[in-house]
């Protein structure tokens, strides 16, 4: 997740998601991700605080600063580099039951009454940002970081 000043996502040319002012999520699904899984991680993100207030500390979430939130499918994220010099994808959840996780997570932090934009699941897609202090979190359900 970045905290961004403007951030868009195209697909063979076509904006398919642009916002201001927010957070670039990039979304992955694990083989073991659950809706609980799905719950969990849009209310954190939704919920963190890494926006500066007026005095500069970083105490406001999306929605207190009006901001937006573009969600972009990115099954890489799921790249386990340690081993070899290619990154392996078996821990990544299948396309098919990705897909609908993705929606649900999409559905997720639509609930929370931000605006929300994506890109498009399994298309190559061009991410354009401006990365805003920079400031960039990872977040993960299982909690391991």
């Amino acid at each position: 997740m970045q905290r961004v000043s403007r951030a868009e996502v195209r697909v063979d040319g076509e904006v398919t998601g642009r916002i201001g002012r927010g957070l670039l999520v990039l979304v992955g699904a694990a083989d073991d991700d659950t809706d609980e899984d799905v719950a969990w991680t849009a209310e954190k993100i939704v919920n963190l605080r890494i926006f500066a207030d007026a005095a500069g500390n970083m105490n406001l979430a999306v929605g207190d600063v009006g901001g937006g939130l573009l969600l972009v499918s990115q099954f890489t994220l799921l790249g386990d580099c340690r081993k070899g010099r290619r990154p392996s994808f078996v821990k990544a959840m299948a396309p098919g039951p990705a897909e609908a996780m993705y929606e649900k997570f999409v559905a997720a932090v639509r609930a929370f009454g931000h605006p929300v934009e994506t890109g498009r699941f399994r298309a190559m897609m061009e991410v354009d940002l401006v990365n805003d202090g920079p400031v960039t979190m990872l977040i993960d359900s299982k909690r391991l970081f």
